[in-house]
């Protein structure tokens, strides 16, 4: 089953605003880990990922990417987040040279496919897999292919690569769409 591009422009909106969200140390600072879900759910993705400790490389290349203003747009979007175990695990020296300003439209690339239009649960997910007849397509932000299946436990995404990264920890609710944690970092074509 593919789940339809046609809230492809809200995704791009929300990648940017993603960006401009974390421009406030402060507010960002209010938004601890301990904090309720409904206190989570009134923030917007880009809160949610400042909010959290584990998600430090991730915003910084949203920031780097130029990526906060679509994010903390209205959305709705389903982000892909990957923690900084995952970013760690990719080979060294490469979060570096994602991070140098002459690599701000491959960064930009990267982080735009782990965004999908729509507010998208894991309980859709695992709807649209059965429906599917064992997986489902997602059309990300920036274009590309995943394809989610079931596994023991939980949910895999496949990318353009044919890397299988795992969801860690699903539905964390924002104010302009879903949270969903990788232990992976996702490669597009």
């Amino acid at each position: 089953m593919t789940i339809s591009r046609t809230l492809l422009a809200s995704a791009v909106a929300a990648t940017l605003a993603l960006t401009t969200g974390l421009a406030n140390p402060a507010a960002a600072h209010d938004r601890a880990p301990g904090r309720a879900d409904h206190h989570r759910a009134s923030q917007t993705i880009v809160g949610v990922a400042a909010g959290n400790a584990d998600f430090s490389t991730l915003v910084t290349a949203v920031q780097t990417a130029g990526l906060v203003e679509t994010l903390n747009g209205t959305g709705p979007f389903m982000v892909f987040a990957p923690t900084n175990e995952a970013f760690a695990d990719l080979p060294s020296g490469a979060v570096e040279r994602l991070l140098r300003p002459s690599q701000r439209g491959q960064l930009t690339r990267i982080l735009a496919y782990h965004v999908v239009p729509g507010r998208i649960t894991a309980a859709d997910l695992t709807t649209a897999i059965r429906v599917g007849g064992g997986s489902a397509t997602l059309t990300t932000f920036e274009g590309g292919e995943l394809t989610v299946t079931s596994r023991r436990g939980g949910l895999t995404l496949t990318d353009s690569a044919g890397n299988r990264i795992g969801i860690s920890a699903a539905d964390i609710r924002a104010a302009n769409g879903i949270v969903h944690v990788l232990d992976g970092v996702l490669t597009p074509h």
